[in-house]
């Protein structure tokens, strides 16, 4: 009798654990991704900082663009627009920045990745000499959490005078440490080629949440320079960003 129990019991484990076995190789693969893919996204930021500048004499921005990218091959475009107030402080004209982008992203290793492109900086009607209207050339390297790109303009870079050839680089730090809290760090070298007093360096520390509704990110952003004035503001000043976004 006990011998029967015994294998009675050895049998029902058995079928449990093939039903299991079968459940598991019935289980759907993950959805491959299709060939190409439109995403959007707006954000309403407190300050709009770029390269740790202030665009908008330390006051709120409102921000979208569309982006395209080919699966396949890497490859992707977008454009994106935002408010600004910087040209019409520097004696021009224009309140809007407008961005058209496009490169081709890949892998080198099973851990490492590419990003290489061209971006270019539009200020409609920005009446500046010279024309804040800017390009750029750019190429990124990424393993893990790290990321280090340089950003080469084949123009002069944002209406200062011969200033072809300006780089900027830029290290960046994006790690979870906490149930979906990433970490932001940067640090970045921005050179005004034949300019440089305004050449300097900018910092940043924050976190990022995605709620799922919206992302919300709150970083302290700095640059250690005064020669970026919005009038009678430092535009590079110790100041907290606050940024709730969306993409779709």
């Amino acid at each position: 009798m006990k011998m029967a129990k015994n294998l009675t019991l050895i049998a029902a484990l058995t079928l449990a654990f093939a039903s299991m076995a079968h459940a598991e190789e019935a289980a759907p693969a993950p959805e491959a991704k299709p060939d190409n893919e439109v995403s959007f996204n707006a954000a309403v930021v407190s300050d709009y900082r770029y390269r740790g500048i202030s665009q908008t004499r330390l006051k709120p921005a409102v921000q979208g663009g569309a982006d395209y990218v080919n699966n396949p091959t890497g490859f992707y475009a977008g454009t994106w627009a935002t408010n600004i107030k910087w040209v019409k402080d520097g004696g021009g004209d224009g309140s809007v920045e407008w961005d058209i982008y496009a490169g081709k992203r890949g892998a080198i290793t099973d851990t490492v990745s590419y990003d290489v492109g061209g971006l270019y900086y539009y200020y409609p009607s920005n009446k500046l000499n010279p024309s804040a209207n800017t390009f750029e050339l750019y190429g990124q390297i990424s393993a893990g959490p790290f990321s280090l790109k340089y950003s080469h303009s084949t123009t002069n870079l944002f209406g200062f005078a011969d200033s072809k050839n300006s780089g900027y680089i830029d290290g960046q730090m994006n790690q979870e440490v906490w149930e979906g809290y990433i970490l932001n760090l940067h640090v970045g070298r921005q050179n005004v080629k034949n300019n440089g007093a305004a050449s300097y360096t900018d910092y940043k520390v924050g976190v990022t949440k995605d709620f799922g509704v919206v992302s919300v990110a709150l970083a302290a952003v700095y640059a250690d320079t005064e020669a970026y004035v919005g009038k009678g503001k430092n535009l590079g000043k110790t100041g907290a960003v606050l940024t709730i976004s969306k993409t779709f």
